[in-house]
This record gives C-alpha cells, sequence and structure tokens, in this order.
C-alpha cells in the first residue's frame, strides 16, 4: 500500500439499510386496529412472501433466530435424554438451543474448506439417543445436504438446518424451503435482512407448521378464546411491526445477493493473493452463495496476531471480527446438559480447534461496496497482515 494512505480509513455501505418502504410499512402497522400478529395482517403476509421466496409451504414469524432453534427443536420431538450434533465452530446459539430443550449438544467438527459440518465426522458420534443433525450454512455457504441427506435416510436421525446466513440461497439449484426439513433463519441487526431481532422457520408440510404454530404461541390455537392451551410451548410471537419491516427488506434480498455474488469473487481473489491468508472455500454445489461474512484464515497464526490484524483493519475502517471459538470453548456450554470434557472435544474436532484460532470475518456490507472499494481494502489487509 502506497505510503500516502497509510491513514487513509475506508467507506462502506450503512448496514441496516433502509428506504421509504420500511417507513411506510412502520406506518401501515401503526395504523392497525392491532400491532400482534393476532391483530394485525403484516406477520401473516410476511410469512408468506418470505416462504414463497425460499420455496417452502409454510413460515412462520418467531421473536429471533434463537427461538427459532428452540421451536424447531421442540416440533421435532427434542427433549431430555435426547442428543443433537451441532457443528462445533459455529454461533452459540446452536448449542445453546438444544441445551434449553433439556438435549445435549454434540459438537461435531467442521471441514477445513467450507468451515460446514463434516459429515463424516458426524456418522462416527452418532448413538441411539441422537435424534437431530443440525448442520449451519455458514456464512451463506450450504453444508453438504446431499450427504445429509444420505446420513439421515441411512439412520432416522432428522436434519434441522439453520439457515441463519443463507437467506435465498441455493444448493444445486434448489431454494432452503425446497431441501424437504425444517430450516431457521435469524433476522438479527448485522443479518441479511434483518428488523434489529427477529427469526423464522420453513417448515416442509402443514402438519410441522401447526405443531410450531401452536407451540410459537403458548400452545394456543389459532382464535382461540377459551385459554384452550394444547400443548407446551413458550411466546414467540413476532410483532406487527418488526414484519412489516423485514417485508421491505425482503423486497430488495435477491438484488443484494447477486451484488454479494460478484463482489465475493473478486474481493477472495484479492486477499487470497496475500501471502498466509486462505479465504473460506465453496462448494459449488451452492450455486447461490448469500454471503453473510466474507471469512478467511491466516494458517498458523496465534490468537493474539490475529486480534491485533482485527484491531488494524477496524482503524482503517474496516468492520473486521475474530471468529467465533469452538462452542465447547465458552463457559456457557458447560453450563446446560453436555457430555465429555474440554480436552476430549479438542481432540475430536482439530479442524474448529484451527479455525477457531485462526479465522476471521468481514461484515457482509463490505461486499456492497464498488470494486475500487475492495481493491483498496485488499491493500489495506495486506499492509496490515505485513504489519505483523
Amino acid at each position: 500500500m502506497s505510503s500516502n494512505r497509510v491513514d487513509e480509513v475506508l467507506t462502506f455501505p450503512a448496514w441496516p439499510q433502509h428506504g421509504p418502504e420500511e417507513r411506510a410499512g412502520l406506518l401501515r402497522a401503526l395504523d392497525q386496529e392491532g400491532w400482534w400478529r393476532n391483530g394485525g395482517s403484516e406477520v401473516d403476509s410476511f410469512e408468506e412472501e418470505f416462504a414463497a421466496l425460499h420455496g417452502a409451504p409454510r413460515a412462520l414469524a418467531t421473536t429471533n433466530g434463537t427461538h427459532a432453534l428452540e421451536l424447531a427443536l421442540s416440533v421435532l420431538g427434542v427433549g431430555p435424554g435426547d442428543e443433537v450434533l451441532v457443528p462445533s465452530f459455529t454461533f452459540i446459539s446452536c448449542s445453546l438451543a438444544v441445551q434449553r430443550t433439556g438435549a445435549v449438544p454434540v459438537p461435531v467438527d467442521v471441514r477445513p474448506d467450507t468451515y460446514c459440518l463434516d459429515v463424516d465426522a458426524a456418522a462416527r458420534v452418532i448413538t441411539p439417543r441422537t435424534k437431530v443433525v443440525m448442520p449451519v450454512h455458514l456464512a451463506g455457504q450450504f453444508a453438504d445436504m446431499d450427504a445429509l441427506a444420505e446420513l439421515s435416510s441411512a439412520t432416522g436421525v432428522t436434519v434441522l438446518q439453520d439457515a441463519a446466513h443463507a437467506h435465498a440461497a441455493r444448493w444445486r439449484g434448489r431454494r432452503v424451503g425446497e431441501l424437504g426439513s425444517i430450516a431457521a433463519f435469524s433476522f438479527q441487526n448485522g443479518k441479511l435482512m434483518t428488523a434489529g431481532e427477529g427469526g423464522a422457520l420453513l417448515l416442509p408440510d402443514e402438519e410441522s407448521y401447526q405443531e410450531a404454530y401452536l407451540r410459537h404461541g403458548c400452545g394456543r390455537p389459532p382464535k382461540d378464546r377459551l385459554y384452550e392451551h394444547r400443548t407446551q410451548g413458550s411466546n414467540y410471537r413476532m410483532t406487527e411491526f418488526s414484519a412489516a419491516v423485514l417485508r421491505a427488506q425482503l423486497s430488495r434480498l435477491e438484488e443484494q445477493v447477486a451484488v454479494r455474488e460478484e463482489r465475493s469473487r473478486h474481493l477472495m481473489a484479492a486477499l487470497a493473493r496475500i501471502p498466509g491468508v486462505v479465504p473460506q472455500g465453496r462448494d459449488e454445489r451452492g450455486d447461490v452463495k448469500s454471503h453473510y461474512m466474507a471469512m478467511v484464515r491466516l494458517p498458523g497464526t496465534t490468537a493474539e496476531r490475529r486480534l491485533a490484524l482485527v484491531d488494524r483493519l477496524i482503524s482503517h475502517g474496516v468492520p473486521a471480527f475474530v471468529a467465533f471459538p469452538p462452542v465447547y470453548r465458552t463457559s456457557g456450554f458447560w453450563e446446560g446438559p453436555h457430555t465429555g470434557d474440554v480436552d476430549d472435544l479438542a481432540k475430536r474436532c482439530p479442524v474448529a480447534e484451527e479455525i477457531g484460532n485462526d479465522c476471521l470475518w468481514l461484515h457482509h456490507r463490505v461486499l456492497l461496496a464498488d470494486t475500487p472499494v475492495l481493491d483498496r481494502l485488499a491493500e489495506v489487509f495486506a499492509s496490515a497482515v505485513a504489519a505483523g
């Protein structure tokens, strides 16, 4: 990077993005008779539109993505005594949601290229207690859904997709809702579409939708006037205001995904030319990747050097973050139902151990920038790496 750019601060598109569509939606929700889903129409409309875009028979909006996972696990009958396979390298909501049901999360190693669940590793830890396997489509890169379908067919273990990063992504031309399993989404502030918080499930059939609907409203059926609580559940209902914002966000999602697809290939090629930098790989069967994060590794680095690199990038205006630690290296993991110990899990998850130490990510808003800005970002990144 030339000397006159040493102190340069880059500017990227803001996130969240909003326009007159969000403002109109909020006013539309405000002017309704009711501000919750049982008195308005925004949540119902959002669910229909979200399901249609993702090719699912039904969708159900929730308070947030973690609750979406908890609700999905409940619908699938997961409870105390059961085991759920989760990637060892992911945000901790995956294991926390399992533990909130009383079940045991079983961390599974991930692939060194895509950072997604290693299906062969999953197969090795299945027991008679294993009820669900939860692949995460990390950074919008699909886990191997073909291999997971084969594993499910052979073992009877149900697949639950964590699609919190995979809005509008496609696997071999199929959308998330066309893959035949429940999928959970998040609309947290940093996600690819957002209302600050929020979540949703895609349901593959009417039976699972009806069960999820009951459980997301404290067990009450639609239009209940008699407090008829038919099953266990909680209040996972989305507000009309969140749904109104998300309808507007949904309207520009596919266009933004297309831009990120193009810009990501440009940026990752530039970062790959920097010595010591290895971008996240891509399984080309995932023919549309939504790019929640731009993730790279610095193999052989230390956690301290990685943090210093992130700090240098932030000083130049780059929204950079250290990647997740393996879920079992957090204190919260050990406060819920669990099995094994840190040393045992670390030996079983060597790839997650490495990635958790040397990976960092850039927020997806960088991928909405023009290519000259991305070229400057690559220069800043190379300089920050060279600084040690």
